[in-house]
């Protein structure tokens, strides 16, 4: 029986929790009558609430019989999301149930076909489309080849290409191959927004302000309001039209099709489905589809994907008789035989006689380009825990907006006033809850951090992150091209002889390196290629040919022994270059450098030889491995280290000769045939300075207690040494070298801690002595708490798989990460997040996509389209950035809590003065109500954001909860100071001698002889000395909150910076003790004011002086006061509930913690899914507690 429930993505990002309902008639005719006697606010519930909806039109049935699908996210914020089922007849009714007409009988694609009718049901979930797989009983995405295909399978199945009938039959049930990001109509988005539950309360204020007759502030709420939409639809418009215009152009591209018959046509690519062949006979085309390369060379630019815009080479699938999966065959390295969606074909190299061919992996969204759009599209929650708080925050409001109501219906009805005027005034003390300008003021905080960053060249298309960028604590950076130039100068080479290291040749133009195998292998071994008559590639590639001033052309010949045309590079030297015995050499294969394997290698033939050369560059510790143990010298680490050390980057170089029978073999050969029994032939030597901005950066973050780590690439060693450099860590620190290794048969798993020696200036190892570590009176940086782990991604994978419940205690004080893949990069991130680390990540683009992404701020510092992806962009080609980022970030989450707190109180204080004015049923007039809403609240809301980021980092954070102590407290205090002043004067109001509610013209007769001449007349409801002493109370009152909560240090620059906001706060201060002194009838007249004696307005000048001193006092002397909080922590107690907070108070008691010297070994395997713990062989580690556990004592 199919089931009721299913778990769709499992373990993937974007995992959700499917639930199958039907549509009962009967319940849709109860909710069409629901919405109609409800005004149709039960569809507008519905439409906020998706899953009630579903649960009012539906019941619940199984997976295979639902027409409703209900999702639910698994993450932390439970998001609900209404899907129809859909239901195709891709063959119509003259298929056979017999006849299959896929590839392969056990595919998603055939298996998602209901006999005997032919009926595929699927849904499309974020642009996904899912079908019913009628085997398993669930939802499978399709859009894809099968993963669990083999090389072969790739080759034989589909490799010839697909009938026509085959072609039709998945296009129906994949859909069409295109990105489509439709630009969505003004007035949807227009809809969308004004249909948010905060635009909606608006409206509900607004129609109850024009109901009594406030115009004049509800038409400058609904300007504001009108702005504020404006400016989001605007935003909103203008990313779909980017998202469409980067999508669009792959939606038409003419490519052409190979078909099972053998005919060749050309089609457009929306027609492609997984399994189709295409041709790639043109170059800089741009590719459609995911394909994975079958036959033939090519070379493309993957700009789009890893945001470096420098050629790749591609190689064909090979052609092995196993069943293990393709993928899974080829490891991480996978990606080498893939032609991404969007990526630029710049060169194709058939072989011999066939046609460059590439099978469809993927179509649509499935593809690269598509997944990259799809995380634009749906970005996954932030800042949950905020969101939360907000909720909490806004009901409690509500809760006092109820009690306020339930106050005027006493009120009101006790004093027999109208049912109607009872319901009304009641309505509307429902609308001071919640500020009609909240949402607006916030969205026009954050876009004037938006704009600030603009002038400052760092580009935001997230602007909810710039918040998150203020809490950043953890700043993440990868080496090349980040932390040092990109380009890379050729320092020498230190070539190997008979076993042993000559002495270092330096390649100056007077100096030009003699022809040999060293020689061969810097002019051959590279990616390069001619494009427009320049050379492009890696930048070290660049770098390693020019040294050899050799010259590089493409190259057709016909070979003498297969008589089939090779299409080839050739290097042949240069005008500039030494005198060689060689024509040139022609490059007839190559194995593409990866991250994952760190070494790249060529097949060559010097030309007018018959033999063949392999020549292999890389990591050197990987070089090694495949040669021949004695031709690498004794001396190999030490002289690899003494370099890494000095940051030199260090490049293995090795070789071997091949026989010409091999020649043939080349286009399917594996590169493990090739690359082994090399002779060893030396180190390539490169140095990468670092940028001039990079080390003033970090002793900025250093000092902001903001931490910094290194996520690399390159070799350890050189990544200890920039790190030392660079300032990353201390001169008085000391690093502890983490080594893990795979178990195996015979032995377990094993975790290595070493010490390693201090780097000196000049690059040699000095030894740490034994009164360094153990003698406590002479510095010990152990026991000082400064080390820093050090490790390489094979280590970081093996901790993960291997000993889990270490690797957040390591996380802790882990510094530098090298030799880190794509995939690498982004789980520590994730590891750093799950210890409640505010992370931040900057990389040039080139592999960090991933990282940039999982990261709360990501900012490339690549202009291309990788860039997208990341929430910011910079045009600053350093890391001058990343406290540029930090400083706006810290100022905008300031801003918007002392927004809110300013809108929060100003509600509060307004309660305050209408719950005493109903006390004696007295309401302010229109023009005070326009003066307290217009003037002050919503002049403050659009300045107060105006104030630019401090000049300098503080040492701490600023407050990142909306439910923390001080902003409570700064609230609570306020509002009571608010209450103790309001109720102050208007008790000592009613005690007045001349008060009298009903003649409001005597008080200041015969006194004040200045306006004796003023007209006695009927007195309008607003005119009494209960509204005319009120109005200056609260009006002073709003003013003095509105300044306090504009302090600028440490994180804003001081108030008077802000020019318009001072200058508003001046001309409010100014025009209340103008209308509060000024004896002028046209003021009385036109604020519904009456006069009162001089010395009563004395005295509520004197009170409201008196609040400005206590509220700024308290706010400045006891809310900000940070020595004081940390005291009151201290003497309560109060420990930080952050995670990593947690870890270090248990190490910090721990004095066996960090192990130095000494291996533990696993005795059974703990990942990240089973983090139970484990056991060690070593004794130290036993009494090791878990992660988060600390002590209690009774």
């Amino acid at each position: 029986m199919s089931p009721k429930y299913d778990l769709l993505n499992q373990g993937e990002e974007n995992e959700m929790d499917l639930f199958g309902y039907r549509t009962e008639r009967w319940r849709w005719l109860l909710c069409i009558f629901g919405y109609i006697i409800s005004l149709g606010m039960l569809r507008l519930l519905f439409y906020w609430k998706p899953e009630m909806d579903v649960w009012f039109h539906c019941v619940p049935c199984s997976l295979e019989e639902a027409d409703v699908i209900l999702l639910r996210s698994t993450g932390e914020l439970k998001q609900y999301f209404k899907n129809k089922v859909s239901v195709i007849f891709p063959c119509g009714h003259t298929r056979k149930p017999s006849h299959h007409t896929v590839a392969d009988i056990n595919l998603i694609v055939n298996n998602s076909t209901m006999k005997p009718r032919s009926e595929v049901r699927f849904i499309t979930v974020q642009k996904i489309r899912y079908v019913w797989d009628v085997s398993v009983k669930n939802f499978k995405k399709i859009g894809m080849l099968d993963e669990n295909l083999s090389c072969s399978d790739v080759h034989t199945k589909f490799g010839l290409g697909l009938s026509e009938e085959e072609q039709e039959f998945r296009k129906q049930v994949c859909g069409l191959n295109k990105i489509e990001v439709k630009i969505i109509p003004i007035w949807k988005l227009f809809v969308k927004e004004v249909f948010n539950p905060f635009y909606v309360f608006q409206a509900y204020s607004m129609s109850l302000w024009i109901a009594a007759g406030y115009m004049e502030y509800t038409m400058a709420i609904l300007v504001m309001t009108t702005m504020s939409i404006i400016a989001t639809i605007y935003n909103l418009r203008l990313q779909s039209v980017k998202l469409h215009k980067m999508s669009v152009s792959y939606n038409s591209v003419m490519v052409t099709l190979l078909q099972k018959n053998g005919e060749i046509k050309e089609v457009e690519s929306q027609s492609l489905v997984p399994g189709d062949v295409i041709v790639l006979a043109k170059n800089k085309l741009f590719l459609p589809c995911d394909a994975i390369l079958i036959s033939g060379g090519c070379t493309v630019n993957e700009g789009m994907l890893t945001g470096e815009s420098i050629p790749v080479t591609k190689t064909p699938l090979p052609h092995i008789n196993n069943s293990v999966p393709w993928k899974t065959y080829s490891g991480d390295d996978y990606k080498r035989h893939i032609l991404f969606c969007g990526t630029q074909v710049i060169q194709t190299k058939p072989h011999g006689q066939d046609l460059v061919k590439a099978v469809v992996l993927q179509t649509g969204f499935n593809t690269a380009k598509g997944d990259l759009v799809r995380a634009i599209l749906y970005n996954k929650p932030i800042n949950v825990k905020l969101h939360k708080q907000a909720i909490r925050f806004l009901m409690v409001l509500v809760v006092i907006s109820m009690c306020a109501v339930i106050y005027t219906a006493v009120i009101y009805t006790v004093n027999g006033f109208p049912v109607h005027e009872i319901v009304m005034m009641s309505l509307l003390m429902v609308t001071a809850s919640v500020n009609a300008a909240l949402p607006a003021a916030l969205t026009l905080g954050l876009l004037y951090a938006q704009t600030r960053l603009k002038k400052k060249g760092i580009f935001c298309i997230s602007p909810q992150r710039i918040n998150i960028a203020g809490q950043l604590n953890l700043a993440c950076f990868d080496k090349t091209g980040t932390l040092t130039e990109d380009v890379l100068d050729l320092y020498g080479i230190l070539p190997s002889e008979k076993g042993g290291f000559q002495d270092v040749h330096d390649l100056s133009s007077d100096n030009p390196l003699p022809w040999g195998p060293v020689l061969g292998a810097m002019a051959s071994c590279h990616s390069l290629i001619i494009m427009d008559g320049e050379k492009h590639g890696d930048p070290l590639d660049v770098k390693m040919f020019e040294g050899t001033e050799w010259e590089l052309e493409d190259f057709t010949e016909s070979s003498k022994k297969t008589g089939e045309n090779v299409s080839c590079s050739v290097v042949k030297p240069g005008y500039k270059a030494g005198k060689v015995p060689v024509e040139g050499i022609s490059i007839l294969h190559q194995f593409p450098f990866s991250s994952t394997l760190q070494r790249m290698s060529v097949v060559t033939q010097t030309i007018g030889e018959e033999s063949l050369t392999v020549y292999l560059k890389g990591a050197p510790e990987m070089v090694i491995r495949f040669c021949k143990p004695e031709t690498v010298p004794p001396s190999f680490s030490e002289r690899l280290d003494s370099y890494a050390m000095q940051g030199f980057r260090v490049i293995g170089l090795a070789y071997r000769s091949l026989g010409i029978e091999l020649l043939p073999q080349l286009e399917h050969i594996g590169r493990e045939v090739v690359e082994s029994e090399l002779t060893f032939l030396g180190f390539l030597i490169m140095e990468n300075r670092l940028k001039p901005e990079t080390n003033a950066v970090l002793n900025e973050l250093i000092d902001a207690n903001i931490r910094a780590v290194m996520i690399t690439g390159d070799n350890l060693q050189t990544a200890l040494t920039v790190g030392k450099n660079c300032g990353m860590i201390s001169c008085d620190s000391q690093i502890i070298m983490i080594e893990a290794k795979e178990g195996t048969k015979d032995a377990p798993a094993s975790l290595t801690w070493k010490t390693v020696h201090e780097i000196q200036q000049n690059g040699h190892m000095k030894p740490v002595t034994s009164v360094d570590i153990l003698d406590g009176l002479i510095y010990n940086p152990i026991l000082s708490g400064k080390y820093h782990f050090a490790m390489n991604g094979k280590s970081f994978e093996v901790i993960g798989q291997h000993f889990y419940d270490l690797l957040p205690k390591i996380l802790l004080n882990g510094t530098i990460f090298a030799r880190m893949t794509p995939r690498q990069k982004s789980n520590l991130i994730e590891e750093f997040q799950k210890l409640d680390y505010y992370v931040g990540m900057c990389g040039d683009g080139a592999n960090d996509c991933g990282a940039l992404k999982v990261a709360h701020a990501g900012i490339s510092l690549s202009e291309l389209e990788a860039s997208v992806a990341s929430p910011f962009t910079s045009k600053i080609p350093n890391i001058e950035c990343v406290p540029m980022l930090i400083k706006e970030g810290r100022t905008a989450l300031v801003t918007s809590f002392s927004m809110f707190k300013f809108l929060t109180m100003y509600n509060l204080i307004g309660i305050c003065c209408i719950v005493l004015l109903f006390w004696r049923q007295k309401l302010l007039g229109n023009f005070q109500y326009l003066m307290q809403d217009l003037a002050i609240n919503i002049t403050i809301s659009l300045t107060l954001g105006l104030t630019g980021s401090a000049p300098k980092l503080a040492p701490y954070r600023p407050a990142g909860h909306l439910l923390s102590p001080p902003l409570l407290l700064s609230v609570f205090l306020h509002s009571v100071f608010s209450i103790i002043v309001q109720t102050t004067a208007f008790a000592l109001l009613l005690h007045q001698p001349w008060f009298n509610e009903t003649d409001v013209f005597s008080a200041c007769l015969p006194l004040n002889h200045s306006i004796a001449n003023i007209t006695v007349r009927e007195p309008s409801h607003a005119e009494n000395y209960l509204t005319t002493t009120m109005f200056p109370v609260t009006g002073f009152n709003l003013i003095i909150v509105g300044f306090v909560l504009s302090k600028g240090k440490p994180f804003r620059q001081p108030l008077y910076t802000n020019y318009l906001h001072s200058l508003v706060l001046v001309l409010q201060v100014a025009s209340y003790i103008f209308m509060l002194f000024a004896d002028i009838e046209g003021v009385y007249l036109s604020m519904e004011l009456v006069c009162t004696p001089s010395d009563w307005r004395i005295f509520i000048f004197l009170l409201m002086f008196a609040l400005f001193i206590v509220s700024y006092a308290v706010e400045d002397g006891f809310i900000e006061n940070r020595t004081l909080w940390l005291w009151i922590k201290r003497r309560f107690n109060y420990k930080s509930k952050s995670q990593y907070r947690k870890l270090q108070r248990i190490l910090e008691k721990d004095q066996r913690w960090p192990p130095q010297n000494t291996t533990d070994y696993a005795t059974r395997s703990v990942s990240a899914t089973d983090s139970r713990v484990i056991a060690f062989s070593n004794k130290m580690n036993s009494n090791i507690k878990a992660p988060f556990q600390e002590e209690t004592h009774v």
